[in-house]
């Protein structure tokens, strides 16, 4: 059960998560939160607690300063996606100090991006994040899947890899083709006949 309310958080901001400053604002914090405690094998309540609490935190923090909601946005997913890459890069034990260089390392790249690119690059943030997010709930359906959370082997890291690159391409297929006039840019399947995009209406929800 746990694994499904994971996953389907993932699917929310990795194919949704353009739409809602709110809804990803809380997706991306309990999302943090998740793997961040799940890098280091903490107990589904401490799992649950520790995602709820980055929900909140996330979403109070940015509501506080919204001026710079971008760059908050894109540092807290990047920390989302550094998490898991160090669980991907780092078979076994996980190693404290290389793991939060990883993530501190991500989240400001993602920061950095956020808020030069805006939108377009929360278009790719959201999606990488969100398939991390969905890849870490499907491993916990069934013993056969685990490797998904955190591999191992050598194929595993391949399998996992291949799944989260899959994932969050479709993710910004998906999201990129509902949501091109927040983003103003053309449907990937285009309409000659469709009105053309407000470039000032380009980001809609999510700040500049």
């Amino acid at each position: 059960m746990t694994g499904i309310v994971v996953a389907l958080v993932g699917a929310l901001l990795c194919f949704y998560g353009i739409r809602s400053v709110h809804l990803g604002i809380l997706a991306i914090g309990f999302g943090l939160g998740w793997l961040i405690a799940d890098l280091f094998n903490a107990s589904l309540w401490w799992l649950l607690l520790i995602g709820l609490i980055g929900a909140v935190s996330a979403w109070v923090v940015t509501s506080l300063i919204f001026k710079f909601a971008a760059y908050l946005i894109g540092g807290l997913t990047g920390a989302m996606i550094g998490a898991k890459l160090a669980t991907v890069l780092q078979p076994g034990d996980k190693n404290w100090a290389l793991s939060m260089i990883v993530v501190l390392a991500i989240c400001v790249a993602g920061a950095f991006l956020a808020q030069k690119f805006a939108a377009r690059a929360l278009l790719w943030l959201t999606s990488i994040g969100g398939a991390s997010m969905i890849l870490s709930g499907v491993a916990r359906m069934g013993d056969s899947l685990a490797f998904l959370r955190s591999p191992d082997q050598a194929w595993e890291q391949i399998v996992s890899t291949l799944a989260w690159i899959g994932l969050s391409v479709l993710g910004w297929i998906t999201q990129r083709h509902l949501f091109a006039e927040k983003l103003g840019i053309e449907h990937l399947v285009g309409d000659d006949d469709e009105p053309e995009i407000d470039q000032r209406k380009r980001n809609g929800g999510w700040p500049g």
